[in-house]
């Protein structure tokens, strides 16, 4: 069967993110975050890579052997755990010693704090900001859910070029960059940055649930917001701007009733 659409609906429903190619996996509801996810890859495929990633990390990046910054990190990470239901995996936890303000959680329990973000958080609040957020990013799915979109896009931009393989050959090349950008700034990115965002939702809840405060979160994007220079525009950008999160978690702080 032939693919036949224009120009302008290719572009612009690429761009909106309503022309999504059919895949051999189907969507199922995330009940932490309340909605269905396309996934193309499993959470097992997911732990197996982390694993491998983790191990090149370590390999490449020196950790930190402070025992304050070390002790810090795994008190505030088995309370998070806890709070998020996930204290049966097999957490490991490393400090890398780089001025790094940066933080992450690997499917399958692989803990990354940066020895710049410890030192630049002020308490375990803060740290338990940092440790909610990326554990949200785990329990949410989102590793899985961004590669299979990316995954997702790249079939489309081929099957796109199939349509146009079949009509205005003269501006293929420049109609196919065109509709890489569309799914760039209309996909991808604003996926990436809902998912940054359903993280900070997630990471006050395992705040709370964990006794501590999740004020603090807004706290710690405060400071990161007066800290950035020369940031590119939010549009441009994975994640959103400190500001936009600070105003979503404040809004939903108060919405739960922590505040």
């Amino acid at each position: 069967m032939e693919v036949v659409m224009s120009r302008r609906a290719l572009i612009r429903g690429l761009a909106a993110g309503t022309v999504v190619p059919m895949a051999a996996s189907g969507c199922a509801t995330n009940p932490e975050i309340g909605r269905s996810q396309f996934m193309l890859v499993s959470q097992g495929q997911l732990a197996k890579l982390s694993a491998s990633a983790w191990s090149d990390v370590k390999a490449e990046t020196p950790v930190s052997m402070d025992p304050g910054l070390n002790n810090q990190l795994r008190r505030v990470g088995g309370r998070i755990a806890r709070a998020a239901n996930r204290s049966n995996e097999n957490w490991e936890y490393a400090v890398f010693d780089t001025d790094e303000k940066n933080a992450f959680v690997m499917p399958g329990g692989k803990v990354g704090f940066y020895r710049g973000i410890m030192e630049f958080s002020e308490n375990d609040d803060q740290i338990a900001a940092i440790m909610g957020h990326e554990t949200g990013h785990v329990a949410a799915r989102h590793a899985a859910e961004r590669y299979s979109q990316q995954l997702a896009a790249g079939v489309g931009l081929q099957v796109a070029n199939v349509a146009l393989s079949q009509r205005d050959s003269r501006y293929k090349g420049e109609i196919a960059a065109i509709l890489g950008v569309g799914v760039q700034f209309g996909i991808i990115l604003p996926f990436s940055r809902k998912h940054e965002l359903e993280a900070d939702k997630l990471g006050v809840d395992y705040m709370y649930r964990a006794g501590y405060d999740p004020r603090q979160a807004v706290r710690l994007w405060e400071r990161m917001g007066a800290a950035s220079k020369n940031r590119q525009p939010e549009i441009l950008s994975t994640h959103p701007s400190p500001q936009t999160r600070v105003r979503a978690l404040d809004a939903y702080i108060r919405q739960r009733g922590y505040a």
